[in-house]
């Protein structure tokens, strides 16, 4: 009975490969075809047969792959393959409206256990394991009868071919303007179609980390501090705090309606309301920002192999620091002294191995006494990452709620994502301004100065998008504005003859970005070389210096 009942069903070779085809291209397809109706209105039959051929023309792309596979008897491992991949991209373009591209498998590639594991809910083991898991065991299952004579076989799958073939060229003789028309104005919608956008992109990705492995290019050999810098006995110090997923919509500094900068807004800090990020994803933005190269110009592969602003900084004979809380720098840090905080795992502040941010000041106060020049320590924040923002702060944090206390973020109300949210910038506030005072606390050894500024933005449900990574051209607004912070102590401002009411005056009326930190850095740690552009420094035009 038991033996019956778990007998393998039997299907002849054509029916298995139209069968698997059917559910590749329609049933895990479904997040496709919801984006092409917001992008096609089915308003008139014309419509309404374009959006009906897309189903036949991607069914007959995926019976030509498998049936071909089949002539080398891969076809079972190229379906469960493409089972696994499109099962999981529908997923998560499903619930948190990303688009899956190089920078989406660059972030997934990235991307630490913690991280991985906060992803983890019952609603994706669920839906990847029936239909991604299953489906392949059941694809791998059923039993393929052999056709007889083998050459009928081969004929049978050649006229299969043939007739997909077809029906695709007549698609394209009927309605190719239409496809070419609605892709090219909607460049994100071939990326929703599964797999090719995960294979294409998954390609993509080993083609730049190919590229990336080459000779590294030094830059800035000509780095040297400022005469100016070199007189006064008093050493310098700056603090870079690197900001993850804090959008600037959400500052009160950027007049944001809840009061989430209550220390900030009493620490004298120069906040730039309008300031936007080179990507829309931590491996991009950070190389970046870092890279001098300006956003438009950026060069992902000569970033990987190319030194950035710390090198500079440090040739030129400055001690440089990066503590990092989230899961690295991006090879900005390769080549200066750096640690990850999360590994100390410290009790009351490190959970399953993530940490609040707090952690980064662990055994910096000893650090700061026992430098012997001048110091640029950089605080690499785990601040806003989503989608566990519950986790991103202590208790007493939990000022605004009810929250949304889960990391299925698309089950809480906008109400409560936002009041989660917000708990974490209130937290970020605090490490800021706890930063600004150590500094205050060692002016009597340093002129201090520090910069805060985000990696990039977050979508938080608005439009149905969460989490960020969209592609820049098209990404939404909170994933591109970040919020951007300069506080300088009394003594800098003497020292250094700045302006600060004019800095107030600039910061409020001009736009700026990521494409600022190069040049500002090196003009505020007074490092002077041919890469430093005084265009792009934001303290240049306040500075009163004579000579």
């Amino acid at each position: 009975m038991l033996k019956r009942l778990f007998r393998r069903p039997t299907l002849g070779q054509i029916s298995w490969l139209l069968l698997v085809s059917f559910y590749i291209s329609i049933c895990l397809n479904i997040a496709f075809y919801k984006q092409v109706l917001q992008d096609l209105p089915l308003d008139s039959l014309r419509n309404v047969l374009v959006f009906l051929s897309m189903p036949v023309v991607s069914f007959s792309v995926m019976n030509i792959a498998l049936t071909l596979a089949s002539f080398l008897w891969l076809n079972r491992p190229l379906a469960c393959l493409f089972i696994l991949v499109g099962a999981a991209a529908q997923y998560f373009i499903m619930t948190y409206g990303i688009i899956i591209d190089r920078s989406m498998i660059t972030n997934m590639i990235d991307t630490t256990p913690a991280e991985t594991y906060a992803l983890m809910t019952p609603q994706m083991v669920l839906t990847l394991g029936l239909s991604g898991i299953l489906a392949a065991v059941v694809a791998c299952w059923i039993k393929i009868k052999p056709t007889t004579p083998a050459l009928r076989g081969v004929m049978y799958r050649a006229v299969s071919v043939l007739i997909s073939v077809l029906l695709i060229l007549l698609v394209a003789l009927f309605f190719y303007k239409d496809y070419a028309s609605l892709f090219r104005n909607n460049k994100q919608l071939i990326k929703a179609l599964s797999p090719s956008s995960s294979i294409v992109a998954t390609s993509s990705w080993y083609s730049h980390q190919r590229l990336a492995n080459l000779p590294l290019v030094r830059i800035g050999e000509d780095a040297h501090r400022n005469p100016l810098m070199l007189k006064e006995p008093r050493k310098n110090l700056t603090i870079l705090i690197v900001g993850e997923t804090s959008r600037g919509d959400n500052f009160s500094l950027s007049g944001y309606s809840r009061q989430t900068n209550p220390r900030l807004e009493k620490d004298n800090v120069v906040y730039f309301p309008h300031t936007t990020s080179c990507g829309t994803a931590t491996a991009i933005s950070v190389p970046c920002m870092f890279s001098g190269m300006p956003r438009k110009h950026y060069d992902e592969e000569l970033a990987h192999h190319q030194e950035g602003l710390l090198d500079i900084i440090q040739r030129a004979g400055i001690n440089v620091l990066w503590n990092d809380n989230d899961g690295g720098c991006k090879g900005a840090c390769d080549r200066v002294p750096h640690q990850d905080m999360t590994v100390l795992n410290l009790p009351g502040q490190c959970i399953e191995g993530e940490c609040y941010d707090e952690v980064l000041f662990h055994g910096l106060e000893e650090y700061i006494n026992s430098l012997q020049g001048d110091g640029v320590i950089v605080l690499h924040t785990i601040g806003s990452h989503g989608p566990t923002y519950y986790n991103r702060y202590p208790p007493q944090f939990r000022k605004f709620t009810p929250t949304c206390d889960t990391n299925e973020i698309q089950t809480c109300s906008q109400q409560q994502l936002v009041n989660t949210y917000d708990n974490t910038i209130l937290y970020i506030d605090y490490i800021v301004d706890k930063s600004i005072n150590i500094l205050k606390s060692h002016q009597d050894n340093f002129t201090t100065s520090l910069v805060y500024l985000s990696d990039h933005g977050e979508s938080l449900g608005e439009n149905g998008v969460y989490l960020h990574g969209l592609p820049y051209a098209i990404a939404p607004d909170t994933q591109k504005h970040v919020p951007m912070l300069l506080w300088l102590s009394d003594d800098y401002q003497k020292r250094y003859q700045v302006d600060q009411a004019c800095l107030q005056k600039q910061a409020s009326s001009q736009d700026f970005s990521q494409d600022n930190l190069f040049s500002t850095m090196l003009g505020l740690t007074g490092v002077q070389t041919k890469y430093y552009q005084a265009a792009d420094d934001i303290l240049q035009p306040c500075r009163r210096l004579t000579e």
